[in-house]
């Protein structure tokens, strides 16, 4: 029964021990498996960081070698510059070398004559030692006048010579840079007037305008600063204002009031704060554009408001505005092409007429006013000096100066930079006429040519012939000094006597 016992837990513990080995045979396996399945796993990850860093590599080299080539392109461009300006360079070296040359060579021709000069001298001397009776002296000063009166005469001829040659190339070149400037620098203009007109929706609104009693137009006029004009023209109204900047703010007003509906003193006055504020801030936008479309920085933050003002000012069609900047870039281009400052040029030709935004509120001429607005602010005192001499009221002080009055005429007097609106030039004829009818004498007076020319009929009787010269001369001082107008206008008196007689 022992040996029973034995054998059973003999058996029992071989089986144990196989199924444990079987056991660790098994978890060797799986360890081994997941061993692989981890090794696996990790090469997969390690190809993938691998791939992906060779990517980033590729994009870098890529991008490294773009930024390269577009710094080379610059590099070439650049050199590209350099090797023109070196060839503008030499080209003018050449200019300067063959002028040097022709210059020499009219010194040679002048050193040649001189020594036939001196010859001619030697032998006048001998000749007159041996036929005159004067002394060597004498004979010496009579010489000597003689040959300094032919060699004054000499070098004058070749000094006006030069001085004909140096006109005729000087006005070629300026006529050239006019048109170039003219071609590259050029504005549209817009058309002149004092009145603004608001269109209605229908004309029962101008009923709501002028409100009970006149109590509404009163209120807007007296807060606006404006006329309005209520007429017979169907649906619209006209502000009337000689402050472009006041009639800009009442026509906006108007017109948001006519869109509510609801006009009465409260709300006008509301609105037109508003929309005060809206046009101060145009003009600044309006300022800080054309300081940067002309090319001018560092513009006190003041200079640039008032510039902005400009926008709604006109003359003959020309918007001040865009004139200013139009202005800047023809003396940009004419002080590029002289050597000059291109900065203070360009600077003068945008400023010089910062007085026109404020000459209907200041008294003095819109050059002055410019001048001491500009020079408040700290502008350049040869800028300011270029600003209050642009019309020949102060001497000018640099060439600069006379650029930025050059540029001023030039926009002005381009074709097509100006018109007369036809309210302008109907009030011009008319003022023409009245001041002609002022004098004594005169029974009628007629502008003709588009008011080019003003001919007047005085009575025979009371202006003899030396009375109407001196009444034509009158006159046509007078219209310079009152008056502004185009171009020049043609005085004409007509002094008729007729003698009649009936046959009976």
């Amino acid at each position: 029964m022992d040996t029973i016992t034995i054998i059973v837990a003999l058996v029992a513990a071989a089986a144990g021990f196989g199924l444990r080995h079987l056991q660790v045979q098994s978890a060797k396996r799986r360890n081994q498996e997941e061993a692989d399945r981890i090794l696996a796993q990790a090469r997969e990850e390690a190809k993938s960081v691998e791939l992906k860093a060779k990517n980033e590599a590729l994009e870098l080299r890529q991008r490294a070698e773009g930024d390269i080539e577009r710094k080379r392109k610059d590099l070439s461009r650049e050199d590209d510059r350099l090797r023109s300006r070196r060839s503008d360079l030499d080209s003018r070296t050449e200019k300067l070398e063959e002028r040097e040359q022709t210059l020499n060579k009219r010194q040679s021709n002048l050193d040649k004559r001189n020594n036939e000069l001196d010859e001619q001298r030697g032998e006048i001397v001998k000749k007159l030692e041996s036929v005159s009776s004067m002394t060597r002296d004498e004979a010496r000063k009579v010489l000597m006048d003689e040959v300094e009166k032919e060699s004054r005469g000499d070098m004058a001829r070749i000094i006006r010579q030069i001085e004909a040659e140096a006109k005729e190339e000087g006005d070629k070149r300026a006529r050239n840079l006019v048109a170039m400037a003219v071609q590259r620098v050029a504005s549209e203009y817009v058309s002149e007037n004092t009145t603004s007109v608001v269109t209605l929706p229908s004309d029962d609104m101008k009923g709501r305008i002028i409100g009970r009693n006149g109590r509404n137009i009163r209120s807007f006029e007296q807060a606006a600063g404006v006329d309005v004009i209520v007429d017979d023209t169907p649906e619209a109204v006209t502000i009337s204002s000689f402050d472009p900047v006041r009639r800009e703010v009442a026509r906006r007003t108007l017109q948001k009031l006519v869109q509510d509906g609801r006009i009465h003193p409260a709300s006008i006055e509301k609105l037109l704060k508003k929309e005060q504020d809206e046009v101060d801030k145009a003009m600044q936008e309006a300022g800080e554009n054309a300081v940067y479309e002309a090319g001018v920085p560092h513009l006190h933050k003041e200079i640039v408001k008032m510039l902005g003002r400009l926008k709604y000012r006109t003359s003959y069609g020309q918007n001040q505005l865009a004139h200013a900047v139009e202005a800047a870039g023809l003396a940009g281009v004419i002080a590029t092409e002289l050597g000059a400052d291109v900065e203070l040029a360009k600077m003068g030709g945008l400023l010089h007429d910062l007085g026109k935004a404020m000459d209907h509120n200041v008294e003095g001429t819109h050059a002055a006013i410019g001048a001491e607005f500009a020079k408040r602010y700290g502008v350049n005192p040869l800028v300011v000096n270029a600003i209050a001499a642009h019309h020949h009221e102060v001497e000018q002080e640099s060439v600069e100066a006379v650029i930025v009055e050059a540029a001023d005429a030039i926009s002005g007097a381009r074709p097509g930079a100006r018109r007369e609106s036809l309210e302008q030039y109907i009030k011009r004829i008319k003022a023409l006429e009245d001041l002609a009818n002022s004098y004594k004498g005169v029974t009628q007076s007629y502008a003709l040519q588009a008011g080019r020319e003003v001919r007047i009929i005085v009575r025979p009787e009371d202006v003899d012939d030396l009375e109407a010269a001196r009444m034509a001369r009158d006159i046509a001082k007078k219209i310079e000094e009152t008056m502004q107008y185009p171009g020049q206008i043609k005085v004409t008196v007509l002094r008729e006597t007729r003698a009649s007689e009936f046959a009976k």
